[in-house]
């Protein structure tokens, strides 16, 4: 049994045999953050996927990503460390249900959260994430469009409220920002900490999002903390984020909401990374015509992202 440092050796050793690049989203795990070549969000790393000139991509977060980033990226093969890394909000959506919103609302722009199968993206008219969602809503809501957004309610209802329009929206959820992060947490870490500045993701609640000073994605947190006056912040959002919060800003202060955790994100181990470069297992393929569609969508989101 290897410890801890003759596996991140290991992983290196092979990173460099095979040319491979390693991505990791901002809610793995420290150990897995500290190995990565690049950091980030969704928006973020299905960006650097499509630039970079590695043969393979190691992709550690839930298989919707490294599907992206395989769209993205035809010509490289992208590996996910643990095949049964998923995420329950991209399993609200089916391309079943798009098909049949579009029979009810044929003038509709379909809007899909990056948050949802490669076959979902291959029936869009475009995808969003949380960090470009805004944007992206109201460059069709400009347009004077009827939009229909899934699968995320929540992030649809902040829009809405924003925006001041209504958006035929999706029964989904994510479970961590739905159930776990809530008023009640949020309201107990202000009293505790009432000089702290409240950053809060949009796939939570309303009444979450009411009690924030900024609604962004976790792209958007670590540049507000960044370059933020602030010293102390209330982040709403998954747990993992905070890691490289603190890491980036030793002189600040985060505080998180304990049980945000989402286990499908955690499921990734320093052994699954080792093992995926050693056996080149759990490769991402797809179906062309489903990935050609889906890759359309995406590179619309592409283009409209500020």
């Amino acid at each position: 049994m290897m410890n801890k440092s003759e596996i991140v050796n290991e992983i290196s050793k092979y990173k460099q045999k095979l040319n491979a690049v390693i991505l990791a989203h901002n809610y793995q795990r420290p150990e897995i953050q500290e190995i990565a070549d690049y950091l980030g969000d969704s928006l973020d790393l299905a960006k650097k996927a499509s630039h970079l000139s590695c043969k393979t991509i190691v992709f550690c977060g839930v298989h919707f990503m490294a599907e992206s980033a395989a769209i993205l990226s035809p010509d490289k093969d992208v590996l996910l460390p643990v095949l049964e890394a998923g995420c329950p909000l991209a399993d609200c959506a089916t391309p079943e249900m798009i098909l049949e919103t579009r029979k009810r609302n044929p003038d509709a722009v379909i809007v899909a959260y990056i948050n949802t199968t490669a076959a979902v993206k291959a029936e869009a008219d475009v995808i969003c994430t949380s960090a470009n969602a805004m944007a992206i809503l109201k460059h069709y809501c400009d347009q004077q469009k009827k939009i229909c957004y899934l699968p995320d309610k929540n992030l649809a209802a902040y829009a809405e409220k924003q925006m001041g329009i209504s958006i035929i929206k999706w029964p989904g959820q994510c479970y961590v920002h739905d159930t776990h992060i809530t008023k009640d947490a949020v309201q107990s870490l202000k009293q505790k900490y009432p000089d702290a500045f409240v950053m809060a993701h949009p796939e939570a609640p309303l009444n979450v999002l009411e009690l924030a000073d900024a609604v962004i994605g976790t792209g958007g947190m670590i540049k507000l903390a960044g370059s933020s006056d602030h010293k102390s912040f209330i982040v709403a959002t998954e747990k993992g984020l905070v890691y490289r919060l603190r890491k980036e800003n030793p002189k600040k202060q985060f505080y998180e909401i304990e049980n945000a955790i989402c286990a499908q994100m955690k499921v990734t181990t320093l052994q699954s990374v080792l093992n995926a470069l050693k056996n080149y297992q759990h490769k991402i393929t797809l179906q062309e015509p489903i990935a050609a569609r889906a890759r359309k969508a995406l590179n619309k989101m592409l283009l409209l992202s500020p």
